[in-house]
């Protein structure tokens, strides 16, 4: 295997090792952007405010309820192991 890779010039072992680093460093930003699940599509979502509404997140399991004043890109909480609903109640 030596002889073969010293038998090739220097500028075609050079080419080579430029494109596998290329390869390796395309492959490498693909993974990373995929973890990072990317910008979400039409921007950031601006907090609405729902003071006028009675808004909770609500356990089904428990039934423990957690009152919300603003909402925006929410990320549902956990509660007794399972994802908590969002439930709006108009006002009395």
């Amino acid at each position: 295997m030596e002889g073969i890779l010293e038998a090739l010039p220097s500028w075609v072992r050079i080419l080579v090792a430029v494109a596998l680093g290329f390869g390796i460093w395309r492959v490498g930003i693909g993974i990373l952007r995929s973890l990072g699940g990317g910008a979400r599509p039409g921007g950031p979502v601006e907090a609405e405010d729902v003071e006028d509404l009675d808004v909770f997140l609500v356990c089904g399991e428990c039934g423990t309820e957690f009152r919300i004043t603003r909402l925006g890109e929410l990320q549902v909480p956990r509660h007794c192991g399972e994802p908590m609903q969002i439930v709006r109640r108009p006002r009395a």
